[in-house]
This record gives structure tokens, C-alpha cells and sequence, in this order.
């Protein structure tokens, strides 16, 4: 009987429908402001493949972390202001992010002097620290904040515990509101993004406590 009820469970678990309804506690809250206005970008890392072979180095970012740096682009293009990169060395066998980011961002067409580069912080307390230091020392007063929206809710607790207030501009939607789902959305896939989910409301959890 429990070895039914973990396989239903589990079956449950990898459907879309219910992987929504899961990530929506985290997603649904934000919006891409229309016209943001701002005076730097902070990009978050979001980890990266620090020894594939790329076109124009060593290093890809992640498939997540592509979306923010497209995004950082974007609004690069828009606005012409600086870009915050912050993205350490998490694991001690991988490379800095930082600098894996900032290639991407030269070769789609971001100039080198408007890359900032922290490659010191190993999570989001340090990127939080970090970044408000280079803010203060040059003065921005009113960062546009870049990340995956899963991992929005926890960035803007943190960094708002710093004295950072920022422009939530999130990217990489998994999920929205008024989905349309076919017959194939309920047959049973991975259990990426509902893992992803649990250790965000974990680090929620925490920060609830720990702040």
C-alpha cells in the first residue's frame, strides 16, 4: 500500500499540471515590468559548464542562466547601462562564473567596459553583499535585478537584508497563470523543475528564520 501511494506520488509529482501548481508559489508573484528604469543591471549566476568547449572560449553558461544573460542583453540594449556580473566559484573542481558570463555578453555585443565582474560570491547572501558593496563605491542607487524567476523571491529577501532596494526583473517563466494543458501534459516526465521548487521553498524556509 505505501509503495503504491509513493508511486502515485511520484507519478503525480512529474506532470505538468501539478509541477505548475508547485513552481507557481514562486513565479506567479512577479511580472516583467514594462518600462523599467533603472541605473545598473545585476545579473546573477546561475551556474555554468565550466569546461565545455564554446566558440569563443572554455564554458557555456547553463541553460537557465542563458536566460538571464539574453535578458541582460536585451535590457542593455535598451537602457545602456552598466552590468553587474556576480557569480563565483561554487564548487571547488568548477571555474568562476563571472567570467564565463561576461564572454557571452562581449560576443553578443555588450562592451567590455560596461561589464562589472564580481567572481568572489559562492551564493546569493554573498552575491547580495558583494554587488551592494560596488554599488555604494559607484554609486548606483537603483539596480535592475536579473535572475530566474524561481529564485526571485529568495534574491529579493536577500538583498533587501543588505539594504539593497532593487527593480525585480525576472526571467526563465516555467510556469504562468491560465495554462493551457492537452491530454500529453498529464503523462509522467522529470522531476526537474519540482526539485528545483522544493529547494527554494527550503532556502525560503530559512531565510524566514536565519534573517
Amino acid at each position: 500500500m505505501l509503495n503504491l501511494f509513493i508511486g502515485s506520488l511520484m507519478l503525480l509529482l512529474s506532470t505538468l499540471p501539478v509541477s505548475d501548481a508547485i513552481l507557481g508559489g514562486l513565479e506567479y508573484d512577479f511580472m516583467i515590468p514594462k518600462h523599467p528604469k533603472g541605473d545598473v543591471i545585476i545579473l546573477l549566476g546561475g551556474s555554468a559548464n565550466g569546461g565545455a568547449p564554446d566558440l569563443s572560449g572554455i564554458g557555456i553558461p547553463s541553460e537557465m542562466m542563458l536566460y538571464g544573460v539574453v535578458t541582460a542583453v536585451r535590457l542593455y540594449k535598451r537602457l545602456k547601462i552598466s552590468i553587474i556580473v556576480s557569480g563565483g566559484t561554487v564548487f571547488q573542481h568548477a571555474k568562476p562564473e563571472a567570467p564565463i558570463v561576461k564572454r557571452f555578453l562581449v560576443d553578443l555585443g555588450v562592451p567590455d567596459n560596461a561589464i562589472i565582474m564580481e567572481d568572489k560570491s559562492l551564493d546569493t547572501s554573498q552575491n547580495a553583499k558583494n554587488t551592494q558593496k560596488i554599488c555604494l563605491e559607484r554609486g548606483f542607487r537603483t539596480p535592475i535585478l536579473v535572475t530566474s524567476v524561481f529564485h526571485m523571491k529568495g534574491s529579493v529577501i536577500l538583498f533587501k537584508s543588505v539594504g539593497i532596494g532593487l527593480i525585480p526583473f525576472p526571467t526563465g517563466f516555467q510556469s504562468w497563470r491560465k495554462r493551457q494543458y492537452g491530454w500529453i501534459d498529464f503523462l509522467p516526465g522529470g522531476f526537474g523543475d519540482v526539485s528545483t521548487a522544493i529547494k527554494e521553498y527550503l532556502a525560503l524556509f530559512y531565510f524566514k528564520f536565519a534573517l
